[in-house]
């Protein structure tokens, strides 16, 4: 939905179509931050509610939103590390890296995990951040989004031969995990990226063993950039 594009709530909706918006994209009131009204797992656990009951399965919904729950909070009950590994989420480049704020689904997986999001402090979702933010950040793991058009091989290799990346911690130990992007944006696959990303800061010694296997076998999805899994 944007302006540009004429499709909006308001528009759809003087046609007689009504618009159910995702909580992760809504957006602010004039004046205030650009985007996210709350935190990531209540924004889920929300839509899942409400898509349920909108669709006329509102026993459904809350079974799927209790589900995750119950994971989330396995992972969050797990032993947690004395000091919190760095995550920097990276989902595209140019002069600049596409990366995830407060608000977008990352920030809950990475914390989920027991780990820090290196952009925590942006009052985003998903945004624009300078390359000095990640060579800033140094962080101890980068994870990748992976969709049509933005593969991970090109954006290692941006890391490798970029200044401000090639002697980054996680560059120099190859501590790369690269995931569907749907597993990144707000959707049910939140928790299978959280558990995910757990199980590969364990095989890293990043945070304490927690017994927690994920329910999702990522190596079945035949995704480059995960040397993790072998």
């Amino acid at each position: 939905m944007s302006e540009s594009r004429g499709i909006t709530p308001e528009i759809l909706a003087s046609h007689g179509i009504d618009v159910y918006q995702l909580s992760e994209a809504c957006r602010q009131a004039d004046g205030q931050a650009p985007r996210g009204t709350m935190d990531p797992w209540v924004a889920l656990d929300t839509d899942l509610r409400n898509i349920g009951t909108i669709t006329g399965n509102p026993e459904q919904g809350a079974k799927a939103a209790d589900e995750i729950a119950d994971r989330l909070e396995s992972l969050r009950s797990a032993p947690q590390p004395t000091e919190k590994p760095t995550v920097f989420v990276f989902d595209s480049v140019s002069d600049t890296i596409f990366s995830s704020g407060a608000f977008g689904g990352p920030q809950g997986i990475i914390d989920a995990a027991g780990a820090r999001n290196a952009t925590e402090d942006v009052q985003d979702t998903w945004t624009a951040v300078s390359w000095e933010r990640i060579t800033t950040a140094d962080p101890d793991l980068i994870v990748f989004v992976d969709y049509p058009g933005q593969s991970v091989e090109p954006k290692i290799e941006a890391l490798r031969t970029n200044p401000a990346g090639r002697n980054l911690k996680a560059v120099r130990e190859n501590r790369f995990v690269n995931l569907p992007y749907a597993m990144w944006v707000s959707s049910p696959l939140n928790i299978d990226a959280a558990e995910t990303l757990r199980s590969v800061l364990e095989a890293h010694d990043l945070v304490p063993a927690s017994g927690i296997t994920p329910t999702l076998d990522v190596r079945q999805l035949g995704l480059g950039g995960n040397d993790w899994l072998n």
